[in-house]
């Protein structure tokens, strides 16, 4: 049995994904066997927020060298998560 805190690791903190805060979207690395209801149910237990859709994407590392082998960068999976109107999470709102 997942908890909610093993379905969401961390919010995505980039350009991108602050520019869909003005519509309402957050970004959030998640497991890679998340589902989207398990990811729509555990924003909605950890942020008391109304969830309107979820997006998943996965992401494959990159192989990046590393002196003399090559290595590679693990895989995510991303959760674009857009909220009901009126709803936020104050995780992103620190930095303004």
């Amino acid at each position: 049995m997942k908890t909610t805190r093993d379905v969401i690791i961390r919010p995505i903190v980039s350009e991108k994904s602050y520019a869909g805060l003005e519509q309402n979207t957050y970004t959030f690395l998640v497991d890679p066997r998340a589902t989207k209801t398990e990811i729509k149910e555990a924003v909605q237990k950890i942020w008391d927020v109304h969830v309107i859709s979820v997006n998943t994407l996965n992401r494959r590392g990159k192989v990046k060298r590393r002196r003399y082998t090559k290595g590679k960068r693990p895989d995510q999976k991303r959760a674009i998560v857009t909220l009901a109107e009126g709803d936020s999470i104050e995780i992103f709102e620190t930095g303004k």
